[in-house]
């Protein structure tokens, strides 16, 4: 059951770094994308590790390969202009690998992704073929829809406010089986309204009698948004 890794860089948001995307910025000496891949070679159950990147920063990402010499890292794929194709690309990319191949999509710019969380996940996989990581919400989430009034100005209101007690805030790794996630994808391309943020979306929403093991991430997992995620980690 070969575990594979993809490290999903291609996002283009620069609100953090200026013209440099924020997985290529540095983060205690090294580019953020370095530390997500070196928590996946030190990672005793991953196999392989696959890293999508936008076009335009392929020779930054064949730079960065060369430098620090993962030898887990056996393919750097070209991502799309949306995530989900990214994700696309990266399961094409192993079509031919065995039906029990696992995925693992983790985002490059949560660059505090711990040992105990993948194995968590490694662990989950043995008996579920689809699985999330996430941390219960410590706050109260209220669920906010436009109020169009005949004035110019949209104002919103609070329209649902779910029990706080079944609120999780996904993390990343997203695992699946190869055949799953394929599947998933298939039946999304048929569907003219598709979208998505995030795979278990994408299985959720078009596989919806498969269910989605959660196991439990930790705060420190967090995704770098803003420029203050840079200066380093207080959890």
């Amino acid at each position: 059951m070969p575990n594979v890794a993809v490290v999903l860089a291609a996002g283009l948001g620069l609100r953090v770094g200026g013209d440099t995307p924020k997985q290529f910025l540095p983060l205690d000496g090294r580019p953020v994308v370095a530390h997500s891949i070196d928590a996946f070679q030190q990672a005793d159950g991953i196999d392989e590790i696959c890293v999508v990147v936008h076009p335009d920063w392929r020779g930054r990402m064949q730079t960065i390969a060369s430098e620090y010499g993962w030898s887990k890292l056996r393919k750097v794929v070209d991502g799309g202009d949306e995530r989900y194709l990214s994700s696309l690309n990266a399961i094409a990319a192993f079509l031919d690998y065995p039906d029990s191949t696992n995925l693992l999509f983790h985002d490059a710019a949560r660059p505090w992704l711990s040992q105990a969380v993948i194995a968590r996940v490694l662990d989950a996989l043995r008996l579920h073929e689809a699985v999330g990581v996430a941390v219960p919400s410590t706050d109260t989430v209220w669920e906010v829809r436009p109020d169009f009034q005949p004035s110019a100005e949209v104002s919103r209101f609070v329209a649902r406010i779910p029990d706080r007690r079944t609120m999780w805030r996904a993390q990343t790794p997203q695992a699946f089986r190869l055949p799953l996630i394929r599947d998933a994808y298939q039946c999304a391309l048929q569907d003219p309204r598709f979208q998505a943020t995030d795979d278990c979306g994408v299985v959720r929403h078009y596989l919806p009698s498969v269910k989605i093991h959660v196991v439990e991430g930790e705060e420190r997992n967090r995704k770098i948004t803003f420029p203050s995620d840079l200066q380093g980690i207080n959890i």
